[in-house]
């Protein structure tokens, strides 16, 4: 079986993503179609040794199109997304737009892959935000074994998780402070370059961000309810790679080396914690790797059953990309979509 998929914000950071791991994964593809704004109609981009030319997607029929890879903004998503579903086209919605919405479900497939059969209700399926994404790959099978009562989590977000301009803002503020220029800031709040800003997204009414809101949402949405969680999301100078300080309180207890034995066997995880100089991870050697990896996990002895763990992601990888396409995996691994029927 084989199947028609389009990409949608094909031209994003995101976008040009999902067309290289769907190419990499060997997704069985019928046609590939990259779709995004008028203004970008007619934009070559790659999907594997194949260049594809982008079209609109306000003209695009999605009639005969199985599944549908959307990173183009929450607007977008919510105009668009709806539409394509009851075409029979099966959305994998990166945005924000209906994560929260209790008739789709938000899927981390290591982590709840059973409420993926809930997709039939809209024809949705939402990715969860990229700082949640690697986190509650981290935590699953720890709550598995000891349970979890609160996690309180410091992320160090990278500048590609704001978009393109995010990137080009960091280089070129770079590029100014070295030779002496002004430094303007136009995407982030404050500067970025040599500089770490306490801020993504929002500001709500309690004083948290509603990044710092999402984690705690999807958290609860994804793996328990019951689970107690805030966080301080931070962006970092750094091009590609989250990483998250997390520290974590059970019900029952677990130590570190049971922690480590634990996350070295969970799907999606990848332990590197050796007590010893550069004996960890860093975004930089996350950069362009699907893994989860899961470095300096420690006993807490401040509080009853209490672990630290360090977990450093590619976000545009299983923050993103990645994660959408393994979701379409799924969908086809347990046999909740068939190709359509083509006409002769």
């Amino acid at each position: 079986m084989s199947f028609k998929v389009a990409v949608v914000g094909a031209t994003g950071n995101v976008g040009r993503e999902m067309l290289n791991i769907l190419d990499e994964r060997g997704f069985p593809v019928s046609e590939v179609v990259a779709l995004a704004s008028r203004r970008s109609q007619g934009t070559e981009v790659s999907f594997g040794d194949r260049t594809l030319k982008v079209k609109a997607l306000d003209q695009y029929d999605f009639s005969d199109t199985d599944i549908c890879v959307m990173s183009a903004g929450g607007n977008v998503s919510k105009e668009w997304s709806p539409k394509i579903g009851k075409q029979g086209c099966v959305v994998i919605d990166n945005s924000s737009a209906f994560r929260y919405d209790q008739d789709v479900p938000l899927i981390v497939p290591e982590v709840n892959p059973d409420a993926i059969s809930l997709f039939t209700r809209k024809n949705i399926i939402a990715n969860p935000n990229c700082s949640t994404a690697q986190l509650v790959v981290a935590l699953k099978p720890l709550h598995d074994v000891a349970t979890i009562k609160r996690v309180v989590v410091a992320t160090y977000q990278s500048v590609s998780g704001a978009g393109k301009e995010g990137m080009d803002e960091l280089f070129t503020q770079t590029r100014a402070v070295f030779v002496a220029d002004q430094v303007d800031v136009k995407k982030f709040t404050k500067r970025i370059a040599f500089n770490v800003i306490p801020h993504i997204d929002v500001f709500l009414d309690d004083g948290f961000t509603k990044e710092e809101w999402k984690m705690v949402a999807e958290t609860k949405k994804m793996l328990d309810p019951k689970i107690k969680l805030t966080a301080t999301c931070v962006r970092v100078p750094v091009f590609i790679g989250h990483s998250e300080a997390v520290n974590i309180e059970f019900e029952k207890p677990i130590s570190a080396d049971e922690a480590r034995d634990i996350l070295r066997e969970a799907p999606g995880c990848q332990v590197l914690d050796k007590r010893e100089n550069g004996g960890y991870i860093t975004p930089l050697e996350s950069a362009g790797e699907d893994a989860t990896f899961i470095s300096r996990i420690r006993e807490d002895s401040t509080v009853d059953n209490g672990l630290s763990m360090w977990v450093v992601s590619d976000n545009l990888r299983k923050g993103a990309a990645l994660n959408a396409v393994q979701i379409a995996e799924l969908l086809v691994e347990r046999g909740l979509i068939q190709p359509k029927k083509k006409a002769a």
